[in-house]
């Protein structure tokens, strides 16, 4: 938890420690993060991923926090990202929109 509130900036909206459980405030959406005793291992076909405003500031916040990240990628799309792992070894990857942001589909 402590993790994507320094690293990523996510704000804390619960806590229950016996439980092992943190609620996260990421833009609109809410992250929930479950302790566990042993760690199942890193999954190849997840990944969590975060719009962000700027992502040459989030890149600065993250290696402030002495994570390492790659120089971000242009994407096509129309987008540049990176990625970065967290302390679990779960995969994250967080991305801006270079030019325009593609028009939100109320269908989803």
């Amino acid at each position: 938890m402590a993790w994507y509130r320094e690293s990523l900036g996510l704000a804390v909206l619960l806590r229950v420690e016996d439980d092992r459980y943190a609620l996260l405030a990421a833009g609109g959406s809410r992250l929930a993060i479950l302790g566990r005793d042993e760690p199942a291992g890193t999954n190849a076909r997840v990944t969590l991923c975060f719009e962000v405003t700027c992502l040459d500031t989030a890149r600065s916040t993250l290696a402030a926090a002495g994570n390492l990240t790659a120089e971000p990628v242009a994407n096509p799309e129309g987008f540049r990202e990176l990625t970065v792992t967290d302390p679990d070894g779960n995969r994250l990857r967080l991305f801006a929109w270079t030019h325009h942001r593609p028009a939100e589909r109320s269908d989803l």
